[in-house]
């Protein structure tokens, strides 16, 4: 049994996301898999065009996706668990969310990052804003 995973990084910022440093802050000697998600602004959303995003976050938002990571990292086949959201206005192709987790073998490491992901979308307290092309808007994941 190893010991638990390492939070590499984890944070909330307006500044741009950089998925190579993630991968890079999981890396370990033991790992013989690094698996990175970039999530990526689209064009589209429910077959509405889709111009422009903005994220807006709750004061406790990095917070919770520190818990989040230190969820993931607490398996033991984890070595290191990188995570971080973006806020503010984003444009189409812009990254909004960036993950990455390094484990001795593929499947676990892809199991541990789509965890990673699904938990801190549900839980963040982060809410979207989506702009389209027709000049409405929408704010998705509001209380």
């Amino acid at each position: 049994m190893t010991d638990a995973g390492r939070l590499a990084l984890v944070s909330v910022s307006a500044e741009p996301l950089d998925l190579a440093a993630h991968e890079a802050a999981v890396t370990d000697r033991r790992a013989g898999a690094v698996v990175s998600f970039q999530g990526v602004v689209r064009d589209h959303d429910h077959g509405r065009a889709v111009t422009g995003l903005e994220y807006e976050g709750h004061p406790s938002a990095e917070q919770v996706l520190r818990e989040v990571a230190a969820e993931v990292a607490a398996d033991p086949a984890v070595y290191g668990v990188a995570v971080s959201h973006r806020l503010g206005v984003l444009a189409i192709g812009e990254v909004a969310l960036v993950a990455a987790v390094s484990t001795a073998h593929r499947a676990a490491a892809f199991a541990a990052c789509a965890r990673l992901v699904d938990e801190a979308k549900a839980r963040l307290p982060i809410w979207k804003r989506q702009v389209f092309a027709d000049g409405t808007e929408e704010w998705v994941n509001c209380p």
